[in-house]
């Protein structure tokens, strides 16, 4: 494997001097410059640096305008600003210039180190982890879908193999993907049966059952209203556990999430029985019983 390379631009590169041994002797490779004019040229004429460091005060070029010289040309190379500038404004314009890092000197050279693997080696790491991680899980995961879990127990294998599935996919590991997949596979099978057993006493309410489709309103939104706050209940249909956990990210800069539960879906789960028995509160026979002229049959 190939050196990772390393462009330093310092107009006091001299005094920088431990934290360079330090880096060359842990196997980076450091090319150094004092200003920000060779920095762009060097990053014009040399093509395969792997991380730019940047100080931000330097004569002629300072370093806010040399990072941008230097995207215009390399927009996904990553570059560190590491100075003694703590005004609060560079380090604003120098974030919304995409910069990886930004480093307040004196610097650490275990810091240095520290940037340098997670924009580096972050993939690889984070691979690695997320491999042993499911490993050591996978024997346990195996033995609960195994073990007759009941609707809340199924509920926790689920999230767990949502979570590792999320996991593996952003790690990019191939085989573990495989070895998820057919547990899935398991899951789905051991879940089936447990379905089957179970779903005529949940609907006569002859055994103890989960929050479903036909009682969701009653037992989870009804006791949140309250006169004096507004109480809003979005339905997106069709969303799956999986694809919430993906967008959920982006609704948790608006919204804080304060609980989350997973429910039962009546079968079938298509749209016109499921989502109808949320609404109305009641199985489909119940729905076409009290409301025979709205209810429409598949073959209607």
């Amino acid at each position: 494997m190939d050196k990772i390379k390393i462009l330093w631009a310092d107009d006091e590169i001299d005094l920088l001097k431990p934290q360079m041994l330090f880096l060359e002797k842990k196997g980076y490779e450091v090319v150094t410059v004092s200003n920000g004019h060779d920095a762009v040229e060097e990053c014009e004429t040399e093509k395969n640096f792997d991380v730019v460091f940047l100080d931000e005060s330097m004569p002629g070029l300072t370093g806010l305008e040399t990072l941008a010289r230097i995207k215009e040309n390399n927009p996904r190379l990553p570059v560190v600003m590491i100075t003694k500038n703590e005004a609060e404004h560079v380090m604003e314009e120098a974030i919304g210039s995409q910069i990886s890092d930004y480093l307040i000197k004196p610097v650490n050279p275990n810091q240095i180190l520290l940037t340098l693997k997670k924009i580096i080696d972050n993939k690889r790491l984070v691979r690695e982890k997320t491999t042993s991680g499911y490993q050591q899980e996978f024997r346990m995961l195996s033995m609960q879908i195994n073990s007759g879990p009941g609707f809340e127990e199924w509920g926790e294998i689920y999230r767990k193999l949502i979570n590792w599935e999320i996991k593996i996919d952003q790690s990019q590991s191939v085989a573990m993907g495989d070895i998820l997949s057919t547990q899935k596979s398991d899951a789905n099978a051991e879940f089936s049966r447990f379905v089957a057993k179970n779903y005529e006493g949940w609907v006569n309410d002859t055994i103890e059952a989960p929050v479903m489709s036909h009682n969701l309103m009653r037992r989870r939104v009804f006791p949140e209203l309250k006169e004096d706050v507004p109480t809003v209940m979005l339905l997106l249909d069709n969303l799956r556990f999986d694809q919430w956990k993906v967008i959920e990210p982006l609704l948790s800069e608006l919204f804080r999430v304060e609980n989350e539960e997973v429910f039962y879906s009546i079968l079938p789960t298509a749209t016109q029985y499921s989502r109808n028995a949320i609404f109305a509160g009641m199985m489909p026979a119940d729905i076409e019983r009290v409301y025979p002229k709205l209810w429409k049959n598949d073959a209607d």
